[in-house]
């Protein structure tokens, strides 16, 4: 007797539905659907006079369409209710003009004869070094590193180790430490700072614009507003404190 493979086919279909493929998982529903109409009609046709099909079959069959027809549906739904939260989350992220952000990344845009990065030591280090390289990967510069533990910073004049002045561009950073026992100190993150210019929605997700650089809003680690400097102003005086304050006349 023909089985009624569609519902398997169903079942596989809706355990992966996913952004990408929820709706070609509705399309596959569907002709699995047809598919398992038209198998179950040509069972009804060919079953057996002796043995004929049992209608509690036939019901446990279609309940287990329906519940999958159900699934995919629910799954359906959630997805569009993440999409909009997505998209809310995209749109915020416009907020982000004008103020100063620190992005997680390796890369610094080197302008003017400087390029400035953050790095983050765990742990104290008897060495460290920050190697920077460019962006086809070749090192071009090998300074001393900070050994204490905690957040340090580096801003580099852009010259290689031979004191050649190197052209503009994005250069990256690692940082090799390693502790009193020799091993390497591997969580050592890197970032760069610098204010927010624009926000670029593509692709599902915003991009950040930092001057040159254009990194994921993903990778914010920190924001903050910068406040303008105070405008000083002439100190106020009342006119009757002065008059208070004139000396006195002999006539």
């Amino acid at each position: 007797m023909t089985e009624l493979s569609p519902i398997a086919q169903a079942q596989a279909a809706a355990g992966g539905v996913n952004q990408t493929n929820s709706a070609s998982s509705a399309a596959g529903l569907a002709d699995n659907f047809d598919t398992f109409l038209n198998l179950l009609t040509t069972q009804m046709q060919n079953q057996d006079p002796l043995s004929p099909m049992e209608s509690q079959e036939f019901v446990s069959q279609l309940v287990q369409f329906s519940s999958v027809e159900q699934q995919i549906q629910s799954t359906q739904a959630i997805q569009a209710l993440l999409n909009v939260q997505a998209a809310l989350a995209q749109l915020s992220s416009v907020d982000y003009i004008g103020k100063y952000a620190q992005v997680e990344t390796a890369g610094s845009m080197l302008s003017e004869g400087k390029a400035e990065w953050s790095y983050q030591l765990p742990q104290d280090a008897t060495s460290t070094q920050l190697v920077i390289t460019n962006e086809q990967g070749a090192t071009v510069a090998t300074l001393d590193g900070e050994t204490g533990a905690g957040e340090h910073s580096l801003v580099w004049d852009g010259t290689d180790s031979q004191g050649n002045t190197l052209p503009d561009g994005v250069y990256n950073l690692e940082v090799v430490a390693f502790d009193g026992d020799g091993e390497r100190i591997e969580d050592t993150p890197v970032s760069v700072s610098g204010r927010v210019t624009g926000v670029e929605l593509s692709d599902g997700q915003a991009i950040v614009e930092i001057g040159a650089m254009r990194v994921p809003a993903s990778q914010i680690i920190r924001l903050r507003e910068i406040p303008a400097d105070p405008v000083e102003q002439p100190p106020v005086t009342d006119p009757a404190d002065d008059e208070e304050n004139e000396p006195d006349t002999v006539s």
